[in-house]
């Protein structure tokens, strides 16, 4: 069976290596405009968002050091290896609407005294508290990801938020500092973000805008950590999924105006439709498939909208926009626990993917953080577990491919050629993006999202393209813990004619080359 299956993901990739008819293909052309580079792309855009959300931590990350599954010091070693293969950048915790009925001091001292809570947000299950800071501070540690907290500012004092934080940073001969050191940390952690709260139009404290921006700005001015650690503080922002208190203009607005000292603003889309019936992972028909992508590309119109709304307030763009919480939310997968939110990972979410990244690559003056929602078991993960079972899903491929882009410096690139269109929606049929990254190389990002389609790219770059490709047989090809390399990038390389990359793209597939 799994040889089968890698054969069919296989011989669907195999035309990206090989000429196909020009005139079966859409004939594409990209122009990149080499003298017109943007800001650079902040690594922090690949950044992870894990909640105490189902199995996201237990189970997903968290295993205990007396677990039978191979782990680091409680943490499973093969997430933490596929973690540090894609250098995640940084990671937020430990919400979500989870930090806003969460007590730091639960989370520290010995495990067997910590107190058991019921996470009423998520399925109405109990937490005992095995994951908390120490746990949370160690493994972003271990991966080499920057740590982004969430403080509850929706049912705990702004004293209980800046003990945590001087908890956490201080390295004075002082009580907390001391009461880490005993907990077994002797070195205070380099806490790089901090979330001034989360959602809090919604879960977070159902808010207007104007009283969410004094309560940052009240919560911002005594949570604080030494200043040699430059940590930043990021203030909730709105949503591009709701109207009302969470509007994207109006709540932007009112946060920028008074909010205080801003230095970072959040904002959350997730590529959703509207309704309980969001639709299966799995199974899905074209319809589903161009819808899908239809809503990853309006976090585009979004971004615009806010970064315009930040303009006017902050015309120098010294406030950036962090991005963390984004992907796709579908139904969750049959027979699942309620309130859990797993959901199987297609090609289609790698397609997802590509498109969001891509237009954060187009917006790098403002958004210079992001965190797809979730790492590990929730929503649009990058890593699937069950037990000892671990599977690496395509959206978690995309992010390997995608690395050469890290801190890489962007070009506008413009696109001709036919859309996409179904059901109502339509799009063009390939996105692209490029940029040089930090090792002088020139690197091309390409998305079709035609289903059915290939396209005959040609651009006015020199050389020839060399890289990988992520396709498949079916539009909900995907990866399972029986058949885990169903999908995975294969080698990719395009031509040369008349001294120009040229590049024979399949239907449904994403790809990254270096321009040689």
């Amino acid at each position: 069976m799994f040889r089968k299956l890698f054969g069919a993901a296989l011989l669907a990739a195999l035309p990206a290596s090989m000429a196909i008819a020009q005139n079966d293909a859409a004939q594409v052309s990209v122009t990149v405009d080499l003298s017109k580079p943007g800001a650079v792309i902040d690594r922090h855009i690949y950044g992870q968002f894990a909640e105490h959300l189902g199995t996201g931590i237990y189970g997903g990350i968290w295993v205990g050091e007396n677990s039978k599954i191979p782990n680091i010091h409680g943490y499973r070693s093969d997430v933490v290896a596929a973690l540090k293969k894609i250098h995640v950048p940084v990671i937020r915790w430990p919400g979500g609407c989870f930090a806003d009925l969460y007590n730091w001091r639960d989370g520290i001292g010995p495990r067997a005294k910590r107190p058991t809570r019921i996470n009423v947000h998520w399925g109405g299950v109990t937490d005992d508290n095995a994951f908390g800071t120490h746990e949370f501070m160690n493994f972003a540690e271990l991966v080499g990801a920057d740590p982004y907290v969430s403080i509850n500012v929706g049912s705990l004092p702004p004293y209980d938020a800046a003990q945590w934080v001087e908890y956490m940073t201080s390295s004075e001969n002082a009580t907390l500092a001391n009461e880490r050191r005993a907990n077994g940390r002797d070195k205070p952690w380099n806490l790089k973000y901090l979330g001034i709260g989360n959602e809090t139009w919604g879960c977070g404290g159902n808010m207007n805008g104007e009283y969410a921006a004094s309560i940052n700005a009240r919560y911002s001015s005594f949570v604080n950590a030494p200043a040699s650690m430059g940590m930043i503080k990021v203030a909730s922002g709105a949503t591009g999924n709701v109207s009302g208190r969470g509007d994207a203009e109006s709540f932007t607005a009112a946060m920028m105006k008074d909010g205080g000292r801003l230095q970072a603003l959040s904002f959350h889309y997730y590529a959703m439709p509207m309704g309980k019936d969001r639709g299966p992972a799995t199974g899905f028909g074209e319809n589903l498939w161009a819808r899908e992508l239809d809503l990853a590309r309006d976090m585009e119109p979004l971004v615009t909208k806010v970064s315009a709304v930040m303009d006017k307030y902050d015309p120098e763009k010294k406030v950036a926009l962090y991005v963390d919480e984004w992907g796709s939310w579908y139904n969750q997968e049959p027979g699942s626990h309620p309130g859990f939110l797993y959901q199987q990972n297609s090609l289609r979410d790698a397609e997802v993917a590509a498109l969001t990244l891509d237009i954060f690559h187009r917006h790098t003056d403002r958004v210079k953080l992001a965190a797809i929602a979730q790492m590990v078991n929730v929503l649009q993960a990058m890593i699937l577990t069950d037990g000892p079972k671990m599977v690496l899903t395509p959206t978690y491929h995309v992010f390997d491919m995608y690395q050469p882009f890290m801190e890489a410096t962007p070009f506008e690139a413009s696109v001709k050629g036919p859309d996409y269109s179904f059901d109502g929606h339509a799009m063009p049929m390939v996105d692209v993006s490029v940029a040089r990254g930090k090792d002088g190389k020139l690197y091309m990002a390409l998305v079709n999202t035609d289903p059915h389609r290939p396209a005959h790219v040609v651009t006015n770059l020199s050389g020839v393209g060399k890289g990988h490709i992520l396709t498949g047989p079916a539009m909900d090809t995907h990866n399972t813990f029986d058949v885990p390399d169903a999908i995975h990038p294969v080698a990719f390389s395009g031509t040369s004619q008349g001294g120009k990359a040229v590049f024979d793209l399949p239907s449904k597939s994403v790809a990254v080359v270096e321009v040689q």
